[in-house]
């Protein structure tokens, strides 16, 4: 029977030398299994002021800690490294690419919650996991489920974080069986997060809620600017590739 790993870390910020600071994560086996780890580790890296405001977690609070690496978690997730096994994030590339740092390779069917939201609530203004939480009211079960497994809620808190993605993944495996019958939910899923999404409308910038079709119409030029000179998630140069090339 296959495990699915949820997980979460915070780091000492989000270029490319920053490195894990916490962990949080939850191995679902069944509804009556399931281990938690919340891990707090050390490494030689500071952690920016930027990264301190979102998470609160101090360099007094990681002294003295393990590196990542002896984490009761790195060890486990190396034992259920293997191809039948499922590995969940929001935002995966992001939290993948931080354990690909410490060394992970990972063997496992990868799951992405915000691209698997982005497909299947297209219509939502946003698809950040705190919004997600109370635009599909997420929060109305997380005090029973926290009481279950003993975990406290916190924004920007990586097991807080774990917890309410995992109702998040009750909730998008539900529209998976609504919408494809038949079809096996979390296999739907891993084939969503490999497919890039048609993004609608603009979520920031001079033409924010606007629809990037009709900009394109208007404005071609705005949207080879922003691919040339913006920072962009994988779904949004996916997009822009699509018009542009019209």
């Amino acid at each position: 029977m296959p495990a699915y790993i949820l997980f979460d870390t915070e780091t000492t910020g989000n270029g490319e030398n920053d490195r894990i600071i916490q962990i949080g994560a939850m191995v679902v086996h069944d509804k009556n299994r399931i281990e938690l780890f919340d891990e707090l580790c050390s490494t030689e890296v500071p952690i920016s002021l930027e990264a301190m405001e979102v998470h609160n977690i101090t360099p007094e609070r990681i002294e003295g800690k393990p590196p990542f690496e002896q984490t009761r978690f790195a060890k486990r997730l190396e034992e259920l490294n293997d191809t039948q096994n499922y590995l969940i994030a929001h935002n995966i590339s992001f939290d993948l690419g931080m354990l690909e740092k410490e060394g992970f390779e990972n063997r496992c069917l990868l799951i992405d919650t915000v691209r698997c939201a982005r497909h299947l609530l297209p219509d939502l203004s946003a698809h950040r996991l705190q919004y997600l939480r109370y635009a599909l009211g997420l929060y109305r079960h997380e005090e029973a489920e926290a009481q279950k497994l003993g975990i406290e809620i916190k924004a920007h808190d990586a097991i807080g974080d774990v917890l309410v993605m995992k109702l998040l993944l009750s909730y998008l495996v539900n529209e998976v069986k609504t919408r494809f019958p038949g079809v096996h939910p979390m296999q739907k899923l891993v084939e969503l997060t490999q497919t890039p999404v048609l993004v609608k409308t603009f979520k920031f910038g001079k033409y924010k809620a606007r629809s990037i079709e009709e900009i394109s119409r208007e404005d071609l030029g705005y949207l080879q600017w922003m691919y040339n000179n913006l920072d962009l998630d994988e779904d949004m140069r996916y997009t822009l590739q699509q018009y542009l090339q019209h």
